[in-house]
Parts: structure tokens; C-alpha cells; sequence
């Protein structure tokens, strides 16, 4: 005797009883709780991306000189050491601007280690210049030579060392966004196989019976697979909605570290600074729930059917 069909069964007609079986409530509020830490998994991932490639990118694309003795005579010419080096670097090819940092520049500079009296040191100070190229790279090495021609013992650097850190602090930052999705999916996969399970043994005099009337296995793992991904799906997306203001704080936290020009004041100036892989990621968190409640729910299913005699 076969099962009726589903064009034969009343509407609404769970003769599994799959609502009894898989809670509405329960396993949604699991799920949902699951796909917030997905979210902040997600958000690390592309928040460290974004804020590593701006910091890359400005380091990348900046020189720094250091002139000891900035106002003593310069090996050539009738001006200093420091007005020297201005004209040559303004004068050499790939560099977009340069400036000399005040004393005020540089006692901000130095105030977060030597206190308030940074700006009053009786020790000679260097003078400070900030190179910016055109292009992300160049190499500096016939430049410093011309330096150390024309003003001895100036220091260039490249943050070469910087850049390096910066990469690799990017890197394992994402690795361990990454490692937490993984690890989030996979107590996704447990909870829902755990609810599977519990149902199963709960409806197990009933799922015999129709199982003995003729229905395959593919039907039963069907119907509570359509369940569990049904459920599976709302918990995605109510965990995804609730992360949204967790979001919108956190960047708005982060702004000033990403070289804002100024910092978000409304709502929507936070939601246009997201990037849009973070945006994409939440509207795949819930079709990513639905497809591991829906693969899980099959597996189970099937698993404990060819457990019955």
C-alpha cells in the first residue's frame, strides 16, 4: 500500500507530524544565534581586508627622510641640508608631493611617548619629511644615493619592514575569521542534526507506520528535510537582521582607522562605509543555512531509516 501522493493529501495534511517533530521555535532561535557569529565572522574577514589593504596601500606609496642637522649647510650650493633635499626630491620623477613635518607636526608625533613636553626637547631634533609617490612602489636606492650625495647622513625609509607585519597581522586575522565560519557552520550542521534526530525518535511509532505503508525513504528525508530547511532559512535570516546594528556600531568603531576623510555622522553614511562583500555575505548567510538544514536533514534522515528493521 502506498502513501497518497501529495496532489492527494489534504492541505496542510502532516502525517509525520513534522510541527511536533521540529519545533518552530527552538531550532530557528539556534540557527539565528548561529548566523550572528556567522556575520562577525564574516564582517572580521572583509573588515580586516579592507583595513589592510588601505594601511598597504599608504605605506606602500610613501617614503620617509630623516635630515639630522636640518639647518646646517648643504654639501653644494648656498642653501641647508633640508631646502636641499626638498629641491632634489620635488625634482626626481614618481614623487607626487613632499612635505616637511612642523614642529607642532612633530610633537604630536612624538606626545603619545614623551608627554606634553615633546614640543620642548633641548636635544637637536631631525627634520622630518614625508614622501608621497605616484605609484604604489619605486626603488629608492639611486635616490638615496642622490641624497647622500647632496646631504650626508639623511635616513630614507620605505616601510618596507611595516608592510611586511602589516601583511602578515592581515593574514592571520583572516585566518582566524575564516577557522571561525568553518567552526560556526559545523555546529550549525550539529545543532540541526541533534533536532533531527530528536524528532525522529519522537515520531518514531508514526514514521514506521508510513515507512510499513510504502513510503520510501527519499519521501520521509524529503519532508523533513523541507522542514529543516524551512526552519533553517527563518533562523539565517533573523540572525542576519540582528547583526546588522552589531555592524553598523562596529564600523562606525573602525572609521577612524580606515582613513575616513570624516567619520560617519548618520545611518547611512555607516551603511554606504560596509564593504559590499560584507553586504553579500548577509544575504548568503540565510541560503547558506537553508542548504546545510536541508543536506544535514537528508543525511540524518536517511542514516537512521536504514537503522529500522
Amino acid at each position: 500500500m502506498k502513501v497518497p501522493s501529495a496532489s492527494l493529501r489534504p492541505a496542510g495534511f502532516d502525517e509525520l507530524g513534522l510541527r511536533q517533530a521540529l519545533a518552530d521555535r527552538m531550532l530557528p532561535l539556534l540557527v539565528a544565534a548561529m548566523a550572528f557569529l556567522a556575520a562577525l565572522a564574516a564582517a572580521g574577514w572583509f573588515g580586516t581586508a579592507a583595513l589592510a589593504r588601505h594601511w598597504q596601500d599608504g605605506a606602500g606609496s610613501a617614503l620617509t627622510l630623516q635630515i639630522p642637522n636640518p639647518t646646517g649647510p648643504a654639501e653644494r650650493g648656498s642653501r641647508n641640508r633640508l631646502d636641499s633635499a626638498l629641491t632634489l626630491l620635488s625634482a626626481t620623477a614618481g614623487i607626487a608631493s613632499v612635505h616637511s613635518l612642523s614642529d607642532e607636526e612633530l610633537g604630536e608625533l612624538l606626545r603619545p611617548w614623551l608627554g606634553t613636553s615633546a614640543e620642548h626637547l633641548s636635544v637637536p631634533m631631525p627634520a622630518v619629511v614625508a614622501v608621497h609617490l605616484t605609484s604604489g612602489s619605486m626603488d629608492i636606492g639611486p635616490l638615496n644615493a642622490q641624497l647622500q650625495a647632496a646631504v650626508p647622513g639623511a635616513v630614507l625609509e620605505d616601510h618596507g619592514v611595516w608592510l611586511r607585519r602589516l601583511s602578515a597581522l592581515a593574514w592571520s586575522l583572516q585566518a582566524c575569521s575564516g577557522l571561525a565560519l568553518l567552526l560556526v557552520a559545523a555546529v550549525a550542521t550539529a545543532v540541526i542534526a541533534v533536532a533531527t534526530r530528536a524528532g525522529l525518535s519522537a515520531r518514531r511509532e508514526a514514521i514506521e507506520i508510513v515507512h510499513g505503508l510504502g513510503a520510501t525513504d527519499s519521501y520521509i528525508a524529503g519532508r523533513f528535510a523541507a522542514r529543516a530547511t524551512t526552519l533553517a532559512a527563518i533562523g539565517g535570516l533573523i540572525g542576519a537582521l540582528l547583526a546588522v546594528p552589531a555592524l553598523l556600531t562596529l564600523a562606525s568603531v573602525v572609521a577612524p582607522f580606515s582613513g575616513a576623510k570624516a567619520l560617519p555622522e548618520t545611518v547611512f553614511d555607516v551603511l554606504a562605509a560596509l564593504p559590499p562583500g560584507l553586504w553579500m555575505s548577509l544575504l548568503i548567510i540565510p541560503g547558506g543555512a537553508a542548504l546545510i538544514g536541508f543536506l544535514t536533514a537528508q543525511g540524518t534522515v536517511r542514516r537512521w531509516l536504514r537503522q529500522l528493521p
